[in-house]
């Protein structure tokens, strides 16, 4: 599909003939230099500060087809262009010397950019400068402005920081761009993306790599090629989709409860999460877990026969692990004696504070410290027959450390959390049990799509502000999906509670709405669950989320074709408005999604809201929960509490008509009249 031609001097990248791009004998479009890095981690979140050494312009001096290939010749050494199908692939030699490439790619006025990982505070990043370095999305200097402004009682739902304050627990050096082509580094260094330009994207490295260009007719063929080079997640295991799986912690007679009087209620169940399987610490930030991966058996007695009978009765139980160790606990000896830590300088463990605890972090580059921690996993937790965790973290790894590898840990920072859900992955392979468990992540990087089997969107406030809150889940998911990963989720309610913040009924109720279309319907207590609105909080929120786990397994169906569509195409089972809609508006809609092809979701994501302001691209719509129908525009409809504003297409697959009309009268109406 590309091809290359040479005429006077001149090369073009042309796709059915069309020409997408000119390199001329004289030009320049690429810089190269040496910099070097200085980096400060404070739990998780780094200062980064940078000295140029050198730089200077690549210029192009030859241009010689060899074939299907074209190569360029510059001062200082070579790059190697090659097509296939629809895919540019750049490479270079000769430059060994430089750690430093600034790329300029053409762009217009009217362009959007969307991904480097997920972002919170923004969907469409043009006019942005995008640090990608893995990080902590919530970092001091955020919490603290974010308290102030909660203490002197400011509002905080529409207000956002700098962009440039954010970081993110999913970076990856991938854009999206709305002229239907998308952009891959294979780096692995720290990158800043530079959108702010009016007619270029200026794309720095702190290293020289290949990177990739893919162009397609629809956002559909770009990402169908982006995953292909990328990995896709597997389908989820089908007991997913049999109801909600609700966070619970505290112990095994308390999840029991929980359980049954969820099912008194009627209640679909789908499993437990108890994340602190593993036991628990009380710190100044809230109830927090003991990192130890074995089974407490004091805070979970019996917990054994409890998950096999509860698999009797098909409700599932899912844990949690991540890659540190509590120092405290037998594991860590174990591993320490072993020498499987990530060392300082002097040799010792490198212990990490998290939030109020130090912690040492497995060394991932050892492969006999690789083994053995998947041996955990198979062993404390497959064996012992949990059907799925929470892989968190990743994002922490230092750069002043020492790895078993001895490669320089400022190249292997950003591919720590894709290290740690490829042994996850492996876990499970090895047992045999891929498709009946799963794991979800909340860091990432290249890699992390061909190994997590799924994503959660981290640590969300539980508020309504824009940039931690509710709102910030929807850029987050689609985010995810342009940068090739298409199977994500949240906390129900959301997680962080500090200062002043308390999780509400009312937002616990508006999240399940919102999650109850999507891929997962899973529960969090939070840090501090004694603070905020659980499921169970009155009868109200336990009403509300019987019947919002019912319009899960409902959906199932649907959700079922969306996530086999993404595991086989890319096409992600949440998808921002203008992969099907060419439209100015659905360029930069970061409030609604679709879900699948066919509806569109509009969560309320105000406080107190009981109407809200929906658009709707140009099509033929209706509205699930009247059966109204609607053409293209922006309509103002009703959405009380339980009423999320949900719109399926009229053209509709008709074989989820009836799936539409069951939610329609045998969910929502009975709603409506408790």
């Amino acid at each position: 599909m590309l091809h290359f031609s040479i005429l006077d001097d001149t090369l073009s990248l042309l796709r059915r003939d069309r020409c997408l791009y000119q390199l001329r004998v004289g030009d320049a479009p690429i810089r190269i230099g040496r910099g070097e890095n200085t980096f400060s981690m404070t739990r998780g979140s780094f200062t980064i500060r940078e000295k140029i050494v050198s730089e200077k312009p690549l210029v192009v001096r030859d241009i010689t087809l060899l074939g299907e290939k074209a190569q360029i010749r510059f001062d200082d050494g070579f790059a190697l262009l090659s097509v296939s199908g629809g895919r540019l692939h750049v490479s270079f030699s000769g430059l060994e010397g430089c750690n430093r490439m600034w790329l300029t790619l053409p762009a217009t006025i009217t362009e959007h950019v969307y991904g480097t990982g997920e972002t919170f505070s923004e969907f469409d990043l043009r006019g942005q400068k995008v640090n990608v370095w893995v990080a902590e999305h919530q970092n001091a200097k955020m919490l603290a402005r974010k308290t102030l402004k909660i203490k002197f009682g400011l509002t905080i739902a529409d207000r956002k920081q700098k962009f440039s304050n954010y970081e993110t627990y999913y970076a990856q050096p991938t854009f999206l761009s709305s002229r239907r082509y998308y952009f891959h580094s294979r780096t692995t260094a720290r990158c800043v993306f530079d959108f702010t330009e009016p007619d270029c994207h200026v794309l720095k490295t702190d290293s020289v790599d290949d990177f990739y260009i893919g162009f397609g007719d629809t956002f559909a063929d770009v990402l169908e090629d982006l995953t292909a080079l990328l990995g896709r997640p597997p389908e989820l295991p089908d007991w997913v989709y049999d109801g909600a799986i609700l966070g619970i912690q505290g112990g095994t007679q308390i999840m029991l409860d929980k359980i049954e009087r969820c099912l008194a209620c009627g209640m679909p169940v789908a499993g437990a999460w108890i994340q602190d399987w593993e036991g628990r610490r009380v710190t100044a930030f809230g109830k927090q877990l003991m990192w130890n991966w074995e089974w407490d058996r004091e805070l979970y007695p019996a917990l054994d026969e409890a998950i096999r009978s509860l698999r009797e009765r098909n409700i599932r139980v899912l844990g949690y692990c991540n890659p540190f160790l509590a120092i405290e606990k037998p594991l860590y000896k174990q591993a320490s004696a072993l020498g499987y830590c990530v060392k300082d300088r002097d040799g010792g463990d490198y212990l990490v504070t998290i939030t109020t605890f130090p912690a040492a972090m497995v060394d991932l580059t050892n492969p006999d410290a690789w083994n053995w921690l998947k041996e955990v996993i198979k062993t404390n937790m497959i064996d012992f027959g949990l059907s799925g965790w929470m892989a968190d973290f990743g994002e922490y790894l230092p750069t002043d450390c020492v790895l078993h590898s001895g490669e320089d840990p400022q190249l292997v920072h950003n591919t720590w959390p894709a290290r740690w859900a490829q042994l996850n992955r492996e876990a499970v392979e090895e047992a045999g049990k891929l498709g009946e468990i799963f794991f979800f992540t909340r860091a990432g990087f290249s890699g992390t799509p061909r190994f997590s089997t799924m994503m959660w969107n981290g640590d969300n406030h539980v508020d309504y502000s824009v940039d931690n809150g509710l709102p910030s889940v929807i850029p987050a998911m689609l985010s995810l999906t342009c940068s090739g990963y298409g199977l994500s989720h949240s906390d129900t309610g959301g997680y962080t509670t500090f200062g002043k913040m308390r999780r509400s009924e009312e937002l616990y109720m508006r999240w399940c709405e919102m999650n109850a279309f999507s891929p997962l319907l899973r529960s969090h207590e939070g840090n501090n669950p004694d603070l905020n609105a659980q499921f169970d909080a009155s009868e109200r929120t336990l009403r509300h989320q019987t019947h919002m786990a019912r319009v899960h397994v409902l959906l199932r169906p649907y959700l079922l074709d969306a996530v086999r569509e993404n595991a086989q195409t890319g096409h992600g089972v949440v998808r921002p408005l203008f992969f099907h809609y060419d439209e100015p508006r659905a360029y930069t809609e970061c409030t609604e999604y679709l879900l699948g092809r066919d509806i569109l979701v509009a969560p309320v994501l105000r406080q107190g809201k009981t109407q809200r302001q929906v658009y709707l691209p140009q099509d033929e719509w209706v509205e699930l929960t009247t059966g109204k129908t609607y053409g293209g525009g922006t309509y103002t409809v009703d959405a009380p509490l339980g009423q999320i504003p949900v719109f399926y297409r009229k053209q509709i697959n008709p074989q989820w008509i009836k799936i539409m009309e069951d939610i329609r009268h045998e969910v929502f109406s009975g709603f409506r009249k408790n």
